[in-house]
């Protein structure tokens, strides 16, 4: 995958993959308004195991189409297309296949503009960001009725490519407090939480670099207001961090992770015991996963199949309320399939109908819901996304 908004800093373009993908997050009209599609395009696959999608409006063209990021309790999915010319929209989808597309106010509609859709908590309350006409990001929260409401965060930068940045599957709780980070005018970055009521509380992790590139980012909150993410350093080395609900910081490394630029560790959500997931690169740039107890002891995990090379390996993304991770990994031939692990070490891999098999295609799964249902999206064999819905095995 390629990097969003990251592509246009010139330092992040050797960067491996992890920084890539969570950057690629960031960078994915109807002016303003919002519309009901009454019947979605779906198309039930496997026996009804995976149902794929298109949101009305996306392009066809490589790297356009519908990106699936996030399901709640209720099995709501939301994302955001890529269109034609290459602006995004966010897109809810119920879950009987009806698609709401909507762009929050102020979002632009050329190339690498518009809205995107993260996250959707139990309540239904949506956020993201989206980028206005002259590329200035800004974050937004969409009430369950429609209501959007506009934010950016205290310090951040107003040029292109800076702003108010929220950029995650898991950045937004039950009680409606938001996490991110935002951009200041040197291009450095600073997290951020900003809770139901609009009281922003700004942070920076200990050992942060101040370059532009370099910071804080913020890439998860649980429902006791903990945020994990990473930071990059002076040299561009990541570091996982917990902040915790008293506001103190604890930085870590997971063993064997490189340390080399855009080397290390990258935190990315929590286990319903506290527990932080994420993965970590190690000094090859093959990436690996990992989950830190409460205590600070780390375990590794790798998903079979996984390959070893640059930028190949595991990744997830998403984790549920039982403990159940999704994400994907990379084989040797560069090619994505999704997986689902269970809080026991058990592995499910599979393939959504229609994914390519070529090096840059394949399947990636980013959310499970309570359930074991989870979303995510394909990349066919013209680099064109679609959205899918996986229905959960048995055993899940």
């Amino acid at each position: 995958m390629k990097p969003f908004y990251f592509a246009k800093r010139k330092n992040r373009e050797n960067a491996p993959l992890s920084v890539r993908i969570k950057s690629w997050l960031v960078l994915q009209s109807v002016p303003t308004a919002t519309i009901l599609v009454a019947l979605a395009i779906s198309n039930p696959i496997s026996a009804q195991t995976i149902t794929t999608f298109e949101a009305p409006g996306t392009g066809t063209g490589p790297g356009q189409g519908t990106y699936a990021l996030n399901l709640n309790p209720s099995e709501t999915v939301v994302g955001f297309t890529r269109d034609a010319n290459n602006a995004r929209h966010g897109f809810i989808r119920s879950t009987d296949g009806t698609i709401t597309v909507f762009d929050a106010p102020g979002a632009g509609t050329g190339p690498g503009q518009g809205t995107r859709a993260y996250a959707i908590n139990p309540s239904g309350s949506t956020t993201g960001f989206f980028f206005d006409s002259v590329t200035v990001a800004h974050g937004y929260v969409r009430s369950n009725l429609g209501a959007i409401t506009v934010f950016d965060a205290p310090g951040a930068g107003t040029g292109p490519g800076q702003g108010t940045i929220v950029f995650s599957p898991l950045i937004i709780n039950p009680d409606g407090t938001i996490a991110g980070h935002y951009i200041d005018s040197g291009g450095v970055s600073h997290g951020f939480l900003r809770d139901k009521k609009g009281v922003f509380t700004t942070f920076n992790a200990p050992g942060a670099g101040t370059g532009p590139g370099q910071g804080t980012f913020s890439y998860a909150i649980n429902r006791g207001g903990e945020v994990t993410g990473y930071y990059l350093d002076s040299t561009n080395m990541s570091h996982g961090f917990l902040l915790n609900k008293d506001g103190v910081m604890t930085t870590f490394d997971v063993p064997g992770s490189g340390t080399g630029p855009f080397e290390g560790t990258y935190g990315g959500g929590f286990t319903p015991s506290g527990s932080i997931m994420g993965n970590y690169y190690d000094g090859t740039t093959a990436s690996h996963g990992f989950l830190r107890d409460r205590k600070g002891v780390i375990a590794t995990f790798d998903a079979p199949g996984a390959g070893t090379g640059a930028n190949q390996g595991t990744f997830p993304f998403g984790i549920n309320s039982s403990g159940a991770m999704t994400g994907w990994y990379i084989d040797g031939g560069d090619v994505s399939h999704g997986f689902v692990r269970q809080h026991d070490g058990a592995f499910t891999t599979f393939d959504a109908p229609g994914a390519g098999t070529g090096p840059g295609q394949g399947t990636r799964g980013f959310s499970i819901a309570p359930n074991g249902v989870m979303t995510g999206f394909l990349l066919d064999s013209n680099i064109v996304v679609h959205g899918f819905v996986r229905e959960a095995d048995s055993e899940e």
